[in-house]
């Protein structure tokens, strides 16, 4: 491989890095929103086993996601070396990175004063926020238009409150 090779392959992971779209944050608050409701719906459910829980579903969806790319597509573009199975681990990442803050948000609600119940609806709604969030930077860093950031965040919303609606759902 030529020394020109190797400068195109670094400035295009560089460029496709700072064009990143945020697919897996999005993805992963959804997934976090979702593990929130499944959790809530089997009733009282120990803080520590759901921070727990909602990190390592993080985690396995993140090694799904790792291994799909590895072993899809991208085995039969590229040999498989440490440089490609680094990209692909950093690529999906925001997975893991989403279902942090509400994990977060489960292990501090005590100190806010919530009873169970109240450290689900909070989790649940710092996931909604995360998934909005993550849809919005990602159209401001494709240098969308406001009002297409405007609509891709919303329907972000549409798609948590949706979520959320299952929580009522399975509770009646």
């Amino acid at each position: 491989m030529s020394t020109t090779d190797d400068t195109t392959r670094q400035r295009t992971g560089s460029e496709h890095r700072s064009r990143a779209d945020y697919t897996g944050g999005v993805y992963g608050s959804m997934l976090a929103a979702s593990v929130v409701i499944g959790a809530g719906a089997l009733g009282s459910f120990p803080r520590l086993e759901l921070v727990v829980l909602l990190l390592l579903t993080g985690v396995v969806f993140w090694l799904a996601h790792v291994h799909a790319q590895l072993f899809g597509a991208r085995l039969a573009r590229e040999p498989l070396d440490r440089r490609v199975v680094i990209h692909a681990c950093r690529e999906e990442w925001p997975i893991v990175k989403a279902a942090v803050p509400p994990a977060a948000a489960v292990a501090v609600s005590p100190l806010l004063g919530l009873d169970v119940q109240g450290s689900f609806w909070l989790a649940l709604s710092v996931a909604v926020a995360g998934q909005v969030g993550w849809s919005a930077a990602a159209a401001r860093r494709a240098r969308a238009t406001w009002p297409l950031v405007a609509a891709t965040a919303s329907v972000n919303l549409l798609l948590g409150l949706l979520i959320i609606s299952f929580k009522f759902f399975l509770k009646h």
